[in-house]
């Protein structure tokens, strides 16, 4: 066989410095695919992988004859730092696979979070990157593709030879990013010399605020976009990462990537979006509904909402079990309303084990169960419950960010408090899906209220039932609060906005060509 030799590998967790550790076992629960069962997942109809590898794998299929030597791609859901003993074996796998390689690869694409950590470091994805230029040197070729919410270090631009960060929130664009970065990697496989211009700003965007249909934060993105369609002869990438406020590492920050065949016209882009951002700097705020007022209209509005738990969201590494909002509508007797997705893995198998129909007091964050001693969100909450669905979780996704990737939800099952139906799971995701709901028989058409614990995912999930005017994110307590002066920072740089008003930035001097 001809063609490029393309080595494939990834790392891909978002990281909460605030939850608890990350394990082996959160990633073999989501994505763990080695060597040929990488390929197969790629190619497969519902990938168990999100959209990156997929993508990429899927353009170089079609552009052609090459040669993938697969790796490793770990993947999971958001979460606490990774164990660091965890990291160590990939890398240990990811080394193994290069230096087996060495001397016949062509190039290497690699899927990455961009807000990774281990128990021992604040920037594995650098140290991801440094592993393949130590055994591979500084000429094979190196694309890494990244979420819009990376926290972007400077070993993570200075290692790799293009950059590509999604340009959706909510991720749409996941498999378009890993197709572009097949084609990049190609054009610079053929000759193609880029060079990298990286601007960070001392901006820290509450989660709500990076959305890309409208507000600031999809005006530079838009910006961005078009300027690189007035020069894509020598732009060859632009992105703009809104940054993952909760890692909480030294180089936090909102930044703006350009990948460019010429340096000048590189930094120049740089700078201009990069003002741009500065410039919109008072509207990166949050601005959430009070609990009070969430119940309120939950009870007494002619049209439904949903209703976002943006506090707790598992997309951002939260335990997706905090009883506020469930507490509230319950206590009010909100009716019509279906609540998800609760992780608790008790009240999921005693559901299971009682069966349909089944009426029992569901009892959640049980101490001895999914509560810890010093969580300060998870409280329990108890309910006299019916058992009106239950199944196994298997879930392909049917819009959005889970839009045809299988979902494991664990033994899943709906619960009816009063008027309100709650879909409680034994593993943690966040409710981005209508399958989550739909596959139990719930209809959310002919609800009056819905209750998602997710950031924004959802919004591309849901909008065929809820348009932007019927979105409601609540404040309420959680390890992902978009308020952001309510955690003890610990390695975030300051003064930093909006935590800081008084922060002021310039643009940094020019470095000299080299």
């Amino acid at each position: 066989m001809t063609g490029p030799r393309i080595a494939l590998l990834g790392f891909s967790i978002e990281c909460n410095r605030f939850a608890p550790p990350a394990t082996e076992a959160d990633f073999r629960g989501r994505c763990w695919v080695e060597g040929a069962a990488l390929l197969e997942d790629a190619r497969s109809p519902a990938p168990a992988a999100l959209g990156e590898m997929p993508g990429f794998v899927q353009d170089m299929d079609a552009a052609g004859p090459w040669r993938p030597v697969p790796i490793l791609l770990a993947m999971a859901e958001p979460n606490g730092p990774v164990e660091h003993a965890v990291f160590a074996r990939m890398m240990a796998t990811w080394r193994a696979g290069l230096e087996a390689a060495r001397g016949a690869l062509d190039g290497v694409y690699c899927v990455l979070h961009g807000a990774g950590l281990t128990t021992d470091l604040d920037d594995p994805e650098g140290a991801l990157q440094g592993l393949v230029r130590e055994v591979l040197g500084p000429g094979v070729p190196l694309v890494c593709s990244h979420d819009l919410h990376a926290n972007v270090s400077d070993a993570m631009v200075r290692d790799c030879d293009g950059f590509v960060g999604y340009r959706t929130n909510p991720h749409v664009d996941m498999r378009a990013r890993g197709a572009e970065s097949a084609q990049l990697l190609r054009r610079i496989i053929g000759g193609t010399r880029t060079h990298l211009a990286l601007r960070r700003l001392p901006i820290v965007a509450p989660t709500v605020s990076m959305l890309t249909a409208q507000g600031p934060y999809a005006e530079v993105i838009d910006l961005g976009q078009a300027m690189q369609a007035k020069d894509p002869a020598r732009i060859l990438n632009v992105s703009v990462m809104g940054g993952f406020a909760y890692g909480d590492t030294p180089f936090n920050g909102m930044a703006v990537i350009v990948t460019a065949t010429d340096r000048g016209a590189a930094e120049s882009l740089a700078d201009t979006l990069a003002l741009a951002a500065w410039e919109r700097r008072g509207r990166f705020t949050a601005r959430l509904t009070p609990l009070e007022d969430a119940v309120r209209l939950a009870k007494e509005s002619p049209v439904p909402h949903i209703f976002a738990d943006v506090a707790d969201n598992p997309g951002g590494g939260g335990r997706g079990n905090t009883m506020a909002i469930l507490e509230a509508f319950h206590a009010a007797g909100v009716e019509g309303c279906l609540v998800g997705i609760i992780h608790d893995p008790l009240v999921a198998a005693e559901a299971h084990r009682l069966g349909t129909g089944a009426r029992f007091t569901a009892r959640f964050n049980r101490p001895q169960g999914t509560l810890a001693a010093d969580d300060p969100f998870s409280r329990p909450f108890a309910a006299e419950a019916e058992v009106v669905a239950l199944s196994d979780g298997q879930v392909t996704g049917r819009r959005g960010l889970y839009a045809g990737t299988a979902v494991r939800l664990g033994p899943t099952a709906a619960l009816r408090l009063g008027g309100i139906t709650v879909v409680v799971t034994t593993h943690r995701h966040q409710c981005a899906d209508p399958a989550f709901f739909e596959h139990l028989g719930l209809d959310i058409g002919a609800a009056r209220a819905v209750v998602v614990k997710s950031r924004g995912h959802f919004r591309a999930g849901f909008d065929e039932f809820f348009p932007h005017e019927r979105v409601v994110e609540v404040d309420g307590p959680g390890l992902t609060s978009p308020i952001l002066d309510r955690f003890p920072w610990t390695r975030l740089p300051r003064p930093v906005l909006p935590i800081d008003p008084d922060t002021t930035w310039a643009l940094p001097p020019r470095a000299a060509a080299v």
